[in-house]
């Protein structure tokens, strides 16, 4: 006898389970006998005899037969409880295509492989379809030991190889299914420290009212400190960021009598457009006040009195210059003349543009007022000095410990070290100004606290009119780390002045725990001045149209940590299409227009070993993430942010090494299924490493995949689980008209607009 074993070809689920029992009952049953396509095209299952024309074409009676060949028993023809179940129960639901795992509890359990039974050939390979994907059956065993049985093995193998299948995608019933107990925490209500948390209060240097904030001011600060709010909260530390416009001082008089003002209206006008240019950042304050307040004044005048009773004040006569024109005291910045070393005609009183050397005021040639250009001249006045020379043993045993313990950035030590080696000497806190905190003192009353004195009080008056338990965060040192961001300019008030003005008060002050400092922001090889209105400011930025995400990456990716850096036209057009749009946003693209036009959208059922680089990949992935979490608890926003891209790039190497194409999808599907199911989980990590960076791009990201806030993990995890549905794809970034390099430098190199 003469017998040719024609395989089933329909595309179906079907045509797998029917190939796969006579191909695996031939294999145990007749070695030589092996299923082969049909010449002539025809796509029916079938054993023949060439020689006597009989035939076969039912799959369970064609491995009975083979099985009656080899033990010459006609008992294998008597059907037993087994395959009573296949016959109702799961060729039913493989005929509508509705095999799922809830199909299995109806299945009974088989104890022991055996290769030789009828039974368990036809049992076997009916629940191949589902059972090779899940290991979490009552029998999922006995399935392994039957897979694992030499003649089976090359049974299925052969199956495989001759069997294509017509994918029919799952339906897409909008299911959510998500790991529980890894997303980000929602606070209800104020905030306020909790026991046995990790409890960060985050401020970012007061910007001044007298002017739009141009980007070195944003990267600077309230950027850097928003990055490092977000980081904590999405790593669900109980995170507190405060910040606001700083609107006391002379600047602030002076502006306002330019304008025509009067201070209050001046500073109105500027806390809102400050306010909105923050908002368009997409800087997440959890408050955003200001210094003209009555808590100010309360909170400042308190600190003034409890030094002034525990001997930290004293009174000196000081020399200033005046103008007879206006009738008031002149700020350093408000005298310019030339400068005494370089010679350029321009220089401030406090410090020269040209040479970079600080300057005392008097030191200038040809002083001349500002405002109107006329000579001032020297007058003397009574100011209150805080007498930091009596403070300094604390406060030199309390900068050792924090920056040691803080880990604070290399510039803000190196600058309070410079202050600290020459020793401190008293320095003046008051002023003769009316726009201020009134100095509560009899005979000071026409006086005002000095603004470097007074805005680091800021932060504890904003808290306070955040929450009446602000003494919850600025008095509970055991339970709370203060983390503050500044430009390097700023570092002396906040490393010597403020901190000394804490400890003089002999109070349980929540002190500064990480201080950390940026250099400068230099503008296409020159200087930002916001005095002089030169380079990009918040309102620019918006005019640009170009998203808040992309400016916020690139901002945080020259962020000048260490040494100056340049914000230039050019890269910032070139890490849009080049990082942005050609790394993340042809990941995430990629990856879910294939989803949805394959898959439907549903995330298939998979199992890892179908996808042999996962060892591999999460072993790159959890190490990439180590190293983004170090980072950012060190407060190395940029390396984070490049870290970040790094998951990002190491998502888009997993698909190209696995050739995520048509081909993978019909050729090798258990293998497709897996890299798509890693694949998304990969993008669900990439969506929480950047959110501190480009908030609204890590949102468009959840969106798409329709998951909740994902918390930053220590390790990579599949999160999403099989059967989970995704949502529509969006275009995350837009390329740029190189074009446009010039165009605004034309437009935004020179002033700011008006």
């Amino acid at each position: 006898m003469s017998l040719q074993l024609l395989s089933s070809q329909d595309g179906s689920v079907l045509s797998l389970v029917e190939n796969l029992k006579v191909s695996i009952a031939a294999s145990v049953f007749q070695p030589k006998l092996e299923l082969v396509a049909d010449s002539e095209g025809k796509k029916e299952l079938r054993l023949q005899d060439t020689k006597s024309g009989f035939e076969l074409i039912e799959p369970n009676s064609i491995v009975k037969y083979l099985a009656s060949l080899k033990t010459k028993d006609t008992k294998v023809f008597e059907d037993n409880e087994l395959i009573s179940q296949d016959q109702t129960i799961l060729f039913p639901a493989l005929k509508a295509n509705k095999l799922d795992s809830e199909i299995l509890s109806k299945i009974g359990s088989v104890t022991s492989a055996d290769s030789e039974s009828v039974s368990q050939i036809i049992l076997f390979a009916s629940l191949y379809p589902i059972l090779s994907k899940h290991s979490d059956s009552k029998l999922s065993g006995w399935f392994k030991q039957f897979s694992e049985i030499p003649a089976v093995a090359t049974g299925i193998s052969n199956a495989l190889k001759i069997t294509k299948i017509q994918r029919v995608p799952e339906k897409n019933t909008n299911k959510v299914k998500v790991l529980e107990g890894h997303s980000v925490k929602k606070s209800e209500g104020k905030l306020k420290p909790k026991p046995n948390e990790r409890n960060i209060l985050i401020t970012s240097a007061l910007p001044y009212v007298n002017n739009v904030p141009h980007l070195g001011n944003i990267v600077g600060s309230v950027l850097s400190a928003d990055l490092y709010s977000r980081y904590c909260k999405r790593r669900n530390y109980n995170a507190l960021f405060v910040c606001g416009t700083d609107e006391y001082g002379t600047a602030t008089e002076t502006k306002a009598l330019e304008d025509g003002v009067t201070p209050q209206e001046l500073c109105d006008k500027y806390h809102a457009i400050h306010s909105d240019v923050y908002k368009w950042f997409q800087i997440g304050f959890d408050h955003f006040g200001r210094t003209t307040t009555p808590k100010q004044t309360e909170i400042a005048q308190d600190i003034f009195l409890k030094l002034n009773a525990n001997g930290y004040l004293e009174e000196q006569v000081m020399k200033q210059l005046f103008c007879p024109v206006h009738k008031g005291f002149l700020a350093d910045r408000y005298v310019e003349g030339e400068c005494p070393r370089c010679h350029y005609e321009d220089a401030r009183g406090d410090q020269c543009d040209k040479c970079g050397n600080l300057l005392d005021p008097f030191e200038l040639i040809n002083p001349r007022c500002k405002l109107d250009g006329h000579t001032p001249e020297p007058r003397e006045s009574n100011q209150i000095f805080l007498s930091l020379d009596k403070l300094e043993p604390d406060l030199r045993k309390w900068f050792e410990e924090a920056a040691e313990k803080g880990k604070w950035s290399k510039n803000s030590k190196t600058i309070t070290n410079s202050w600290l080696k020459e020793g401190l000497q008293p320095r003046c806190i008051t002023r003769d100004l009316v726009w201020g905190t009134p100095v509560p003192l009899e005979g000071y009353e026409k006086k005002v606290l000095y603004v470097w004195f007074d805005a680091p009080i800021g932060y504890i008056s904003i808290t306070a009119c955040y929450t009446d338990d602000w003494k919850e965060w600025w008095k509970n040192p055991e339970h709370v780390q203060l983390y503050q961001f500044m430009g390097k300019d700023n570092v002396p008030f906040h490393s010597v002045v403020f901190p000394s003005s804490e400890l003089g008060t002999k109070e349980d002050w929540t002190l500064l725990h990480h201080l950390n400092t940026t250099e400068y922001l230099q503008y296409e090889g020159g200087k930002f001045s916001k005095s002089r209105g030169i380079g990009v400011f918040g309102n620019n930025a918006e005019a640009t149209g170009v998203s808040p995400s992309v400016w916020r990456y690139y901002l945080a990716s020259v962020r000048p940590e260490s040494q100056d850096s340049q914000f230039s036209w050019y890269e910032f057009v070139t890490k849009n299409n080049s990082e942005l749009l050609a790394n993340l946003g042809n990941f995430v693209n990629r990856l879910v227009k294939f989803v949805i036009a394959k898959y439907n959208g549903v995330v298939p059922e998979f199992k890892t070993t179908d996808c042999e680089v996962y060892p591999t990949l999460k072993k790159d992935l959890d190490s990439l993430i180590k190293t983004y979490v170090d980072d950012m608890e060190a407060v190395r926003l940029r390396k984070g942010l490049e870290t970040a891209m790094m998951i990002s790039a190491r998502g888009n190497l997993f698909l190209q090494e696995n050739k995520l194409d048509n081909s993978l999808y019909n050729d090798s599907p258990e293998k497709s299924d897996a890299v798509v199911a890693i694949g998304l989980n990969i993008v669900y990590l990439v969506s929480a490493v950047i959110a501190p960076y480009m908030p609204e791009t890590s949102k468009q990201i959840e969106e798409i995949l329709r998951v909740p806030e994902l918390k930053i993990p220590d390790e990579f995890d599949l999160w999403v689980e099989p059967g989970h549905c995704i949502g529509k794809a969006q275009y995350l970034f837009k390329r740029i008209d190189e074009k446009k390099i010039d165009e605004w430098k034309a437009l935004y190199g020179g002033q700011q607009q008006k």
